[in-house]
């Protein structure tokens, strides 16, 4: 049984200003739990319904298992049919970013997006790919919120994902900036080489001015058909794809 302490803390995660008071943060839903015990992130407690008790008794790690009843776990839930399990889960602190973490490799680096699921299906696409690495301007949307780690269908668990100011970062970094541009070189003809950064811009505004005169690759996917433009995350989804094919050459 929950006290009134303690829902007032798991609701009050549902919003970014005490998810970053309490370096704490909410996973729903039984696969995403999962991804999240066999992760590096430290677990502080999961609640659950007694419906996916026969579940749980599989796992073999000792865990801080809490047993509620669907109605209080319908008061601390994010969504409108709750999953029957939350895991309460502490904000990492991640490595300082620098080059030596990024080099001989690629990362995502995102400019402003807004939307929780095009967060959510980036993260997931790069976990897909094997990129570690996200780094966003300090306006994207919070990694932590409900809707984009419910999205991420636990891939958040696998990917590392900064917030920076963004325009200071790149201009030290010194790696090779690939940037989402439509005047930009066809992608299916763009040598990207065996490291680098690839910028994708905000839904409805692109890449700002200011990063754009960072980028030092300008890269389109060309358009075949009459849509007047393409959802960032299926965008970040064609770069990733086209980045491993060539690996495999």
């Amino acid at each position: 049984m929950l006290s009134k302490s303690q829902i007032s803390l798991l609701k009050s995660l549902h919003h970014k200003k005490f998810r970053t008071e309490h370096g704490l943060f909410l996973v729903e839903g039984y696969r995403s739990v999962i991804e999240f015990i066999d992760s590096a992130y430290q677990i502080e407690a999961v609640y659950h319904t007694s419906a996916i008790e026969p579940k749980l008794l599989k796992l073999s790690r000792k865990m801080n298992f809490n047993e509620i009843s669907l109605n209080e776990l319908e008061k601390i839930s994010t969504l409108k049919s709750p999953q029957d399990i939350i895991a309460l889960v502490k904000i990492p602190e991640w490595p300082v970013l620098n080059r030596n973490i990024l080099q001989k490799r690629f990362s995502i680096v995102l400019d402003g997006i807004q939307d929780p699921g095009n967060m959510g299906t980036i993260i997931r696409t790069a976990d897909w790919f094997g990129i570690k690495h996200i780094i966003c301007a300090d306006d994207t949307v919070d990694v932590y919120n409900p809707k984009v780690v419910q999205a991420t269908m636990g891939s958040i668990a696998h990917v590392n994902v900064y917030y920076t100011k963004l325009d200071a970062f790149l201009t030290t970094i010194k790696l090779p900036l690939f940037g989402a541009l439509l005047d930009g070189v066809n992608i299916y003809k763009t040598d990207f080489g065996a490291e680098g950064l690839v910028i994708m811009g905000n839904e409805g505004n692109g890449l700002r001015p200011e990063i754009i005169k960072l980028v030092q690759h300008a890269v389109t996917i060309p358009r075949s058909g009459n849509a007047e433009s393409l959802n960032v995350g299926i965008a970040t989804a064609i770069f990733c794809s086209e980045i491993n094919r060539k690996s495999y050459k």
